[in-house]
């Protein structure tokens, strides 16, 4: 059972890295017409599609880092979870 949720633990934290990726090609225009950017689109638009919207000035949307920032504060709870078993 420690494995798997190690496993998970590993998933949860490759996803985190796939939603800063995706981020941050977002600022290149050129590259969203990539598959490596679709395919991050695919994978990571489930959750960050939640927070769309809440914190816009102007042209810019910070929203992506209010869903980092929660998601980070869940994924550091579940390794600490995982590392007392």
């Amino acid at each position: 059972m420690v494995y798997l949720l190690t496993l998970l633990n590993y998933l949860i934290q490759a996803y985190f890295y796939m939603m800063i990726a995706y981020i941050l090609l977002s600022w290149i225009p050129s590259i969203r017409e990539s598959k490596l950017y679709y395919y991050l689109h695919v994978i990571t638009n489930p959750y960050l599609r939640i927070f769309r919207g809440f914190l816009v000035f102007g042209s810019f949307d910070f929203t992506p880092m209010i869903g980092l920032l929660l998601y980070s504060f869940g994924m550091n709870a579940f390794a600490q979870f995982v590392a007392s078993l």
